[in-house]
């Protein structure tokens, strides 16, 4: 059986909700800026703790990545961008420069949260 959170981008938010990733970023003149904060954070303040990908059901042209965030002093929280012939070049130029040691590929969730 497929797992339906493959689906839906919401689904995946709300539960690193619970697990305290409640803040969202947004990109902003070259940085990320915190929604809960505020405060603004270049690629060196970023740490990439987990991705996940999503293609349109119904079009495959609607493309998104969920970018599960951690902040150097400690902010956690979600990015949800498009990727894809309409992607924002200069958001994935940002995400290219965050270092190699800070993408991580963490199991946060707890196991029974994606059922």
């Amino acid at each position: 059986m497929e797992n339906d959170f493959a689906k839906h981008e919401t689904d995946y938010i709300k539960q690193y909700e619970k697990v305290g990733y409640s803040d969202s970023y947004q990109f902003v003149d070259g940085n990320l800026r915190s929604l809960k904060t505020e405060k603004v954070y270049s690629p060196t303040d970023i740490t990439i703790v987990k991705e996940h990908r999503y293609e349109g059901m119904s079009n495959p042209d609607d493309m998104s990545i969920l970018y599960v965030i951690q902040t150097s002093d400690d902010g956690k929280g979600t990015l949800l961008v498009g990727y894809g012939p309409s992607a924002n070049t200069d958001l994935f130029e940002f995400i290219s420069k965050i270092p190699e040691e800070n993408i991580k590929d963490e199991n946060i969730l707890p196991p029974d949260a994606e059922k």
